[in-house]
């Protein structure tokens, strides 16, 4: 069976990224696949992906890309299932290029737009798992769970560090 959760990049470069939207499903106990699908470098191997993600068995995709970051918005236009583009940091304008890019998608194809870079790629992960708690009460406890060591984590006061 393939994993109920797509999650595709640009380039090697993006697993930096990326890889934090992995790990945080691995800690959830959801699985994911990862995979290079470049819309500029490798436009047949995106097109086929997206086209055949549903009937694959994909319930989400997490697209992240950098630079133009076309990569979340063309996948969207070729499938029906969610996607939650993360921006990816760029070298030359920190990300502010992808989200952009990700972001302005015209009325009709819908990307889920997160932050730039490592928080962007946690949390398309945990809306991801979020979408596939719906159906799943195990899954939904294990995020109930998850959000409750997240504010526990968080002191009432602070530590005097003198």
């Amino acid at each position: 069976m393939t994993a109920p959760i797509a999650i595709i990049m640009g380039s090697q470069s993006d697993w930096e990224t990326m890889r934090h939207a992995a790990d945080t499903l691995a800690a959830l106990g959801v699985a994911a696949d990862t995979r290079i699908v470049s819309a500029h470098r490798t436009p047949d191997r995106l097109f086929t992906f997206a086209k055949g993600a549903k009937a694959a068995g994909y319930k989400v995709v997490i697209a992240g890309a950098g630079g133009a970051a076309h990569l979340p918005g063309m996948a969207a236009a070729l499938t029906e299932l969610p996607v939650f583009g993360v921006p990816v940091e760029s070298r030359t304008l920190k990300g502010i290029d992808s989200l952009y890019s990700i972001v302005q998608m015209p009325a009709g194809i819908p990307v889920g737009t997160l932050a730039i870079g490592k928080a962007g790629a946690i949390n398309a992960a945990l809306l991801a798992a979020s979408v596939l708690a719906l159906s799943d009460p195990a899954l939904s406890d294990r995020l109930v769970a998850w959000r409750k060591a997240q504010t526990d984590a968080v002191s009432e006061r602070p530590e005097d560090k003198a």
